[in-house]
């Protein structure tokens, strides 16, 4: 036992003394890890562009048509955001003290702070002129979450919402009419700030990806600080980023609170029926990071030194390695089962509820073993699983 001991001890020391060498194996880990973070904000960034776009081209003249578009874009835009999650839970620029993710992906919503729901008309910062005059990107930032979580005011949600309404539509996502914004001959009421809200919350979305994106560029500050930190502790805030979302969050909050209060307000994204897509995409941002892998929106591939090269060449944690990749297998398999079994609302419901547990329990099955397997380099991981 005391030779094992001083062989792990060994291994750890000496790889601790070549941290500060830019080219080992650690810090190429985290250099590439950098590319894969900037490339994914990157495409957020684009993407959140085009949906500005298309609001703001619907907005100025709304039609069924451009209506549809802004729904595409959207869904769109949500395909590589979801891939940014397992970039999260170590207090890192996205959700550190001063951090913009509750500004960008905040949910669940109490839609009725934004605009009418069913039965009450006169709900929400658009139809209350008095306590909102105006609606700038000021008043709607100081509005998110102010008096409650669920009061969200800004991010994709509350432009989901504004696009697709509530879902009392058992077959299908929310049915809002694009008439809600017609200036003339509209429903609803407010029709024009419905408009302006649209279009300010999605000039503040593409604000606050654009200063996520610019902390990660070549010369962004919290890169820098980030390539700079010792390789050990850097390696385990990546592990407790993509840990924390494959147990505590992605099996927890984003399923397993669903699935226990069997209520559609607990999914993701509740009013488009998208919620099987951002589950399966949060799971993809955990296989990039711990593969060290993104295929980007353009096709362009990413991709460098993994984490799980690291443990493969090393002999203390190779077979570690080995159980997470058999387990990673698992979970894309049983997490695809949630996928192509869409919408999430019925899983909750009905039989297939077994697919929604079996990718519960691959995903906390996958959590702990990266952790065990980080364990095996003398990578002690700080997690909130």
């Amino acid at each position: 036992m005391k030779k094992v001991l001083l062989f792990l001890v060994t291994v750890f020391v000496s790889s601790s003394c070549k941290e500060k060498d830019v080219a080992s194996p650690k810090n190429e880990v985290l250099k590439n890890y950098a590319d894969i973070v900037l490339a994914t904000y990157s495409d957020s960034y684009d993407k959140a562009k085009e949906l500005q776009l298309k609001v703001n081209d619907f907005v100025s003249n709304p039609t069924q048509a451009k209506f549809e578009a802004c729904k595409i874009a959207w869904k769109d835009a949500r395909i590589p955001y979801g891939q940014t999650e397992g970039f999260r839970f170590y207090g890192g620029p996205i959700d550190n003290d001063d951090g913009p993710e509750g500004l960008i992906n905040g949910w669940p919503m109490d839609e009725s702070y934004v605009d009418y729901v069913d039965g009450f008309t006169n709900t929400g910062i658009i139809n209350d002129l008095s306590k909102y005059p105006t609606i700038t990107k000021s008043v709607l930032k100081t509005a998110n979450e102010n008096g409650a979580e669920t009061y969200i005011s800004t991010g994709y949600h509350a432009i989901e919402f504004l696009l697709w309404g509530q879902d009392f539509n058992p077959n299908g996502a929310g049915q809002r009419p694009y008439t809600d914004y017609l200036t003339t001959g509209g429903t609803a009421k407010n029709q024009a700030r419905r408009g302006l809200y649209l279009k300010v919350a999605a000039e503040l979305l593409v604000d606050n990806l654009e200063s996520v994106k610019a902390e990660w560029e070549t010369n962004g500050k919290y890169r820098k600080d980030f390539l700079a930190m010792e390789a050990d502790k850097a390696i385990s805030m990546i592990l407790r980023g993509i840990a924390t979302l494959s147990k505590g969050e992605l099996a927890g909050e984003r399923m397993t609170v669903a699935l226990t209060n069997q209520d559609q307000e607990d999914e993701h994204s509740c009013f488009s029926d998208n919620t099987h897509v951002d589950i399966y995409m949060n799971f993809k941002s955990i296989q990039n990071v711990y593969l060290g892998k993104y295929t980007r929106s353009n096709g362009q591939i990413v991709s460098g030194v993994s984490i799980s090269d690291l443990l493969n060449s090393n002999t203390v944690s190779v077979e570690k390695n080995k159980l997470v990749l058999q387990s990673m297998i698992d979970a894309d398999i049983k997490t695809k089962a949630v996928f192509d079994a869409a919408p999430f609302d019925k899983l909750i419901l009905n039989d297939s509820q077994k697919k929604i547990t079996g990718s519960i329990n691959a995903l906390r099955k996958l959590s702990d073993e990266m952790v065990d397997a980080a364990f095996s380099l003398g990578i002690v991981v700080d997690n909130e699983l």
